[in-house]
């Protein structure tokens, strides 16, 4: 990367919980999502990215996260006069059986509505965990995404870079049988600790 091209991230920080769309912040930010099933480490990145310590939720339980959560990050481009801010969305996770049937279903009803109609909305990380094969979940959540034309990147993290390559592949193969093979405003991005 080039250095005119680098980004730093120079503040983050809670905004609101929200389960419907009266509850969603007002300021006109674009926003980026984070989705992935539960305990795949969705609060743990947004709190590496922002450098600020539980400004997410971190939790060994999974299905804590059960309100949409809105962070506003500020950012510095280099070579770049001024600072530009965007909302961080981070979801609740799927493909947790512990959870109740009910509490899936409502959850599913708000973040669908959210996904949806939010008119701030850029794209979705959807977050992967790659040390294994992608879930059903997995596959039901991008094959949505995809359907209903949200922009999706695929971030995955949490492997050793040798083994991360060979399951991005697999993952890229895997989209392919799926039928949404290079699929428009779909990429993959490895997240490496």
């Amino acid at each position: 990367m080039k250095e005119k091209d680098r980004v730093i991230i120079t503040q983050g920080q809670y905004i609101a919980s929200a389960v419907k769309p009266e509850q969603y912040p007002t300021e006109d930010l674009p926003e980026i999502v984070f989705i992935g099933r539960s305990n795949v480490g969705k609060s743990s990145l947004i709190n590496s990215l922002t450098r600020v310590n539980n400004l997410a939720r971190v939790s060994s339980n999974p299905g804590k996260t059960q309100t949409i959560n809105f962070f506003e990050v500020g950012l510095k481009v280099a070579e770049v006069e001024g600072r530009k801010a965007f909302y961080l969305v981070d979801l609740p996770g799927y493909g947790y059986a512990k959870t109740g049937k009910e509490k899936r279903k409502i959850w599913s009803k708000f973040i669908e509505e959210y996904l949806l109609t939010s008119p701030r909305l850029k794209f979705v990380c959807q977050l992967i965990d790659i040390r294994h094969e992608p879930m059903a979940s997995d596959v039901d959540m991008f094959r949505w995404l995809v359907e209903n034309d949200i922009p999706v990147l695929i971030v995955g993290h949490e492997g050793r870079q040798g083994r991360q390559e060979c399951q991005a592949e697999e993952y890229r193969c895997h989209q392919a049988q799926a039928g949404h093979p290079g699929s428009v405003g779909t990429a993959v991005l490895l997240i490496k600790k």
